[in-house]
């Protein structure tokens, strides 16, 4: 300290005897030092003296020498001492920390940092000045230099990426700074990139054709792979960034055959103690993992997921990442990202599902993995996030998987050969009627999953029987869920079985028909929408119980006598109210947990408080909702206000062309109803004709009577000839009256119902050509919006390299003449030779 106040005292000159300087004017005199000094050594102490007081005196520095500090930047570049002490001091005075020198003084802003950085970017070539630095290689110079880009960055984040992204060469300045030699230096300008590159798509395209990919993987090969520092989990961060909702970067890097680097990160031994998996190697592959993800988020495209798919399985990294599931002394926290991951890979990819399913596990007695994934899934002591990512992972093994969904029923069928191995049916239905919630709410919704666009896996789980009691019948799987419904309490088991049961009655009249049957399920639904609790909780079950009710009555073929379509509609609006109905029903999208299992596929709950609603439901309910209530399967009430409809609301948020579809739809909907009314009078004609004909059958066979009694009487005074000819008038009259009635009923009937079956063809031939054209439409405006998007991305970095080729170019005619060269002569005589 006694040596700074001399070496103050040395720059500011003596005091006046008994005057104490205040922090302002200690610094005034250094900034007016600064600005008029003519000796280089002078400025550059008053620089080292103003970085010692702008930790204590950050406001008075920053207030009265922020133009200075950036004029010393200009004119003493050469110096590489002062510009340090200067990119020092700015770092000081943009900092968002909070020093302890400050910490005593509550006047000081929090956000002072904050507002310095403002004031330094008022002038943008303040920030392209601190680029120029970065082409300075010494140590004291280039190290500041992104110490200072990091703060200014941690304070206002889009200014500087807007000024570097139009700065000639500045995002390959940075970018250069990966191959600096200096560790340190290197590993800063990583934090830089990380930073710079979040939420901002070009400077991300640009950093990736700026070959960062070769850069980051050559960096994670010297630092070790996985079992390198802090600086691999860095790299893979900023290649997070990189690809992240970038489809342009995926294509880029999987093409640039960049997930064959990978395999390196998972091609450990397996590891049986903690010391294996220290916290940074577990951080290292967790983010790997996500980088993997990355490429097959379901919220890609579909042509990124598939080809990204299709290269993790040919280059075996499906392999890696089943085999890290099957290893000993794998972390939860990475082996739950890992089944994740796993179930991305094979999500709608039929190769890599069937993989899957043929994947052993090394138990005693070997077991498919895939059981062996579900065998945690139902046990409670199970971690919940873990439970979260084996039914993820098993949805992804059953979505779109025909096979996959066939062989889970398959396990629940009667069979005559006997089997002892444990199954995923057998499993599933263990958790469905177990007394764990969770279970219960993974079990149902893994089983709906099973049934997704599969009506016929949807009649064959009709066939699964139960075993409830030693010594009684066994009842069906359907009438036990529907049982358990009934009689159930908690609000998680509620929910998961009415997503089952929807998903299972959906587009299936068998199934209608069966839960239809099972004493107590009408009246139970009719109970619960006319509840009156008034809880959120409570509102999605009168919600969904509303629509378990509208596919009853939509996908209704009347079999069941006692609930017909029409008096189920009769029993809605008597006992509920169409407008009550539809209020409830529309509880359901209102939900907190609706829009948040809407938003993606994946299981993302951090306790069974937040694990409510499944996604494809959310997706069945958005798709049918409208079906079943706005095309007129549920009439409306005559006083109902047209306002209030859920159909009205629907149709105001539609845009035109759909609009116009959808009345196309309902006018052909309207045509059914027509014909159905045909074919009730049809039927009607059909069954008085019936009628006619056994009032015919019983005149036949009167007359019969009436004839044997007739040959009787005449036998013995009648000739054989006469006899014969008697019996032949009998029996042409017989033939006669059958030949009439058989003629009647067929005239009638046979020409009316093959006129219905026609027309009935005919219209759902219409309706299935309009949809297609339709479908066909929209594929070819995404294609199209698809092609003009690439063509733009295209145009904009060939205009970024054209502009950083001009850039080349004059710098290198200013070095020509800073070297005494004549650029226009050489110019000339280029353009002669």
């Amino acid at each position: 300290m006694d040596f700074f106040r001399s070496g103050l005292k040395s720059v500011l000159g003596a005091p006046e005897p008994g005057e104490q300087p205040s922090g302002a004017d200690i610094v005034e005199r250094l900034v007016d030092r600064v600005n008029n000094s003519t000796l280089l050594e002078d400025r550059r102490d008053a620089c080292r003296a103003l970085k010692a007081l702008s930790r204590n005196y950050r406001i008075e520095v920053g207030a009265q020498g922020l133009d200075t500090l950036r004029q010393v930047i200009e004119l003493d570049r050469a110096d590489c001492e002062i510009v340090n002490y200067v990119l020092d001091t700015l770092c000081n005075i943009t900092s968002q920390e909070q020093f302890d020198e400050e910490k005593e003084n509550p006047s000081i802003p929090l956000n002072i940092g904050e507002q310095f950085t403002e004031m330094f970017l008022k002038n943008p070539q303040n920030v392209k000045l601190i680029l120029e630095l970065l082409e300075e290689y010494d140590y004291r110079v280039r190290l500041p230099t992104v110490k200072l880009l990091r703060s200014l960055l941690d304070n206002r984040p889009k200014d500087i990426q807007e000024i570097i992204l139009v700065s000639p060469m500045g995002v390959s300045k940075l970018m250069d700074l990966l191959s600096d030699s200096r560790e340190v230096v290197r590993n800063d300008a990583l934090l830089l990139l990380i930073q710079l590159t979040k939420g901002n798509a070009n400077i991300q395209k640009i950093v990736a054709f700026e070959n960062a990919f070769d850069r980051l993987f050559d960096v994670i090969a010297a630092e070790g792979f996985s079992d390198g520092g802090i600086v691999v989990e860095d790299c893979l961060l900023l290649m997070l960034n990189l690809l992240k909702n970038n489809t342009s970067n995926q294509n880029f890097f999987k093409e640039g055959s960049y997930i064959q680097r990978m395999l390196p990160m998972f091609s450990t031994p397996d590891i049986t103690d903690e010391l294996g998996w220290s916290p940074q190697k577990a951080s290292n592959v967790h983010c790997m993992l996500h980088l993997i993800r990355t490429l097959v988020s379901p919220l890609n495209s579909a042509a990124v997921i598939s080809s990204s798919q299709k290269i993790m399985k040919n280059v075996h990294l499906l392999d890696m990442l089943c085999n890290t599931l099957m290893v000993s002394g794998v972390p939860a926290d990475i082996l739950t990202e890992t089944i994740n991951a796993v179930g991305d890979v094979i999500r709608g990819n039929p190769i890599n599902q069937d993989f899957l399913s043929n994947i052993m596990a090394p138990s005693n007695p070997p077991r498919p993995a895939i059981v062996v994934l579900l065998m945690s899934m139902v046990n409670e002591k199970q971690p919940f996030t873990l439970r979260c990512a084996v039914a993820y992972c098993f949805q992804c093994f059953l979505y779109k998987n025909d096979a996959g969904q066939t062989q889970l029923v398959q396990t629940l069928l009667p069979s005559t050969s006997e089997v002892s191995n444990l199954t995923s049916g057998q499993l599933l239905c263990g958790g469905l009627f177990s007394t764990d919630t969770l279970s219960n709410w993974f079990s149902a919704v893994s089983l709906m999953h099973g049934l997704i666009d599969n009506p016929t896996q949807k009649e064959q789980l009709l066939r699964v029987l139960l075993a409830t009691n030693v010594g009684s019948s066994p009842v069906s799987l359907l009438h036990q869920c529907t049982v358990l419904l009934q009689q159930g309490t908690k609000l998680h088991s509620k929910v998961a079985l009415l997503m089952l049961l929807s998903m299972w009655m959906s587009h299936c009249p068998q199934v209608v028909s069966a839960f239809l049957a099972v004493p107590g399920s009408v009246g139970y639904m009719v109970a619960q929408i006319c509840s009156n609790e008034h809880d959120d909780n409570e509102y999605l079950l009168q919600g969904m119980c509303a629509f378990l009710m509208a596919l009853c009555i939509n996908f209704n073929d009347d079999s069941v006598e006692s609930y017909t379509k029409d008096s189920l509609k009769q029993l809605l609006i008597k006992r509920i109210g169409f407008e009550t109905f539809v209020a409830k029903l529309g509880e359901v999208s209102k939900h907190e947990m609706y829009s948040k299992a809407a938003k993606q596929p994946q299981i993302r709950a951090k306790g069974i408080g937040e694990l409510l609603l499944d996604y494809e439901f959310c997706k069945m309910f958005k798709t049918l909702e409208s079906t079943v209530v706005g095309s007129g399967s549920i009439p409306q009430e005559e006083n109902a206000s047209p306002d209030n409809s859920l159909e009205n609301r629907l149709v105001s948020e539609e845009t035109p062309l759909l609009h116009q579809y959808k009345n196309l739809i309902r006018q052909q909907d309207a045509k059914l109803q027509e014909l159905t009314i045909q074919i009730e009078q049809i039927t009607k004609k059909n069954s008085d004709l019936e009628i006619k004909l056994e009032e015919n059958l019983l005149i036949n066979s009167q007359l019969k009577d009436e004839n044997t009694l007739l040959k009787a009487q005449l036998a013995a005074s009648i000739s054989p000839s006469v006899q014969i000819a008697a019996s032949l008038s009998s029996d042409s009259l017989q033939n006669q009256i059958q030949n009439n009635t058989n003629q009647d009923t067929g005239k009638e009937t046979e020409p009316l119902v093959r006129d219905y079956e026609d027309k009935l063809n005919f219209l759902q031939q219409k309706i299935s050509e309009m949809e297609s054209l339709l479908n066909n439409s929209n594929s070819v405006n995404n294609e199209l919006t698809a092609d003009l998007e690439r063509l733009k991305n295209d145009q904009d970095d060939l205009l970024e390299l054209l502009a950083d080729q001009d850039t080349k170019l004059t710098q290198y005619k200013m070095k020509l003449c800073s070297l005494g060269e004549d650029v226009e002569e050489v110019e000339v005589q280029q353009e002669e030779s």
